[in-house]
């Protein structure tokens, strides 16, 4: 059953969105959406034995300065490549752009399991591999995120995010556990083996699955083709500035990562050794924030439907901030875990809701470039807040900072309160 979003307030832009493949089918017995989540799982995990095994390699080879250059060196192209990458999954398919991804990774990874099995590999080869990783990120993770409007219904796309962010949790905690597995047994060259063997997996089950054709003579293959790649970057930016649901809905999830990603890592390392919590502390805060999104991610899959969908996430944004800024308050450790736990849980399903509703609303044919904006905030931009935390948290102290980070989160929902087109979102569900 086919879904709508109510109020978008769109300047000329179409809302409407394919069936997808799954239509009619509930998530959990749609063999296409599964193939889809096994394929984004795999790969998933295959990122995190890859990440680990460059970091081990490396240390062989080098000191840490040049460990910690060989593992931030793939973020640069990450970000800088992100918003073209959602011009590339527009411009060609979403479904190519994914499947070259995927086969490139386990091409270039699977060298470096004979290179590193063979001899050990120097700093410069471990640096052209991940740069390499991180340009075809830029044009994997736009592509990823475009893909589930084509093959599921509207009305499941909540339980298909649902879905998804469980395979996130399932994927970075599986991944450093396998690749640790994999180096015992035979170093990094079985890691990187390994790695490249869960690219190729992904590779063949997204190979079988089927992707339902844009709806509408505006979503046509070749849409935009007379526009240079530069053209389509601007108009896709154009599109989400005057989309009265979409640009609202990305302006505050960039306010929110900006406000809540160094309070969220960096922030809590120096919570937790101000109150004598240790990293033993740090790692139940986030284990705990762990379960309440893995929790969040079932309710997503099997609540039947979210009423007024778009003040939900409002709300929910509300409270998950106000979460965020309580745990630097929290008297105790116990307290911390459960509101991180609270939070978890919050934020996981505002998230969702969030991209629900924005897929649901976006013309098929800006589908990559609106998720490269979104990955873009998520890896791109909220870094950037890392060395502005640590200057504020040295002059004025960690709590203020972090309480400010928290208030920046919540303007985020201001920003949605605001917007007309988001106070009356709806989404129907299948």
């Amino acid at each position: 059953m086919n879904g709508n979003v109510k109020g978008n307030g769109d300047a000329g832009g179409r809302t409407t969105a394919g069936a997808g493949a799954g239509a009619g089918r509930s998530v959990w017995r749609d063999a296409n959406v599964l193939r889809w989540l096994a394929a984004y799982g795999s790969s998933l995990v295959g990122d995190g034995v890859y990440f680990l095994a460059l970091g081990w390699a490396a240390a062989q080879t080098a000191g840490p300065a040049e460990v910690g250059l060989v593992m931030a060196v793939g973020a640069v192209p990450r970000a800088l490549l992100m918003l073209g990458g959602g011009v590339v999954a527009d411009r060609f398919g979403p479904r190519l752009v994914v499947i070259s991804s995927d086969a490139v990774r386990c091409a270039v990874i699977l060298g470096l399991a004979l290179l590193a099995a063979l001899t050990s590999p120097g700093l410069w080869a471990l640096v052209l591999v991940a740069l390499v990783f991180g340009v075809v990120d830029a044009l994997f993770m736009p592509a990823v995120g475009a893909l589930p409007p084509r093959i599921a219904a509207r009305g499941q796309l909540v339980r298909v995010q649902g879905l998804r962010s469980l395979a996130e949790r399932v994927g970075h905690t599986a991944g450093p556990p396998v690749a640790g597995l994999a180096m015992g047994l035979g170093g990094p060259a079985a890691a990187f083996g390994v790695a490249s063997a869960l690219f190729g997996l992904s590779l063949v089950l997204l190979l079988a699955v089927r992707i339902s054709p844009p709806a509408g003579p505006a979503a046509a293959p070749g849409r935009g083709s007379s526009e240079t790649p530069w053209q389509q970057l601007r108009s896709g930016l154009g599109y989400i500035r005057r989309h009265g649901l979409i640009g609202p809905l990305v302006l505050s999830g960039a306010l929110s990562q900006l406000g809540t990603s160094a309070p969220m890592t960096l922030g809590l390392i120096l919570v937790a050794g101000d109150r004598g919590w240790g990293p033993a502390g740090v790692g139940w805060i986030v284990g705990g924030m762990g379960v309440g999104a893995a929790a969040s991610a079932l309710l997503l899959t099997l609540i039947p439907r979210f009423p007024r969908a778009g003040a939900v996430q409002n709300l929910t944004l509300i409270v998950g901030s106000a979460g965020i800024g309580a745990l630097v308050l929290a008297p105790n450790l116990a307290v911390a875990v459960a509101l991180a736990v609270l939070t978890g849980l919050v934020c996981g399903i505002c998230g969702g809701l969030a991209v629900a509703l924005i897929q649901t609303a976006t013309d098929p044919a800006y589908l990559g470039r609106v998720s490269s904006v979104m990955a873009f905030t998520a890896v791109g931009l909220a870094p950037l807040a890392y060395p502005v935390f640590g200057f504020a948290a040295g002059l004025w102290g960690v709590t203020p900072v972090f309480l400010a980070g928290a208030a920046v989160s919540m303007a985020g929902a201001i920003v949605g309160t605001c917007a007309p087109a988001v106070r009356r979102a709806e989404l129907a569900f299948a």
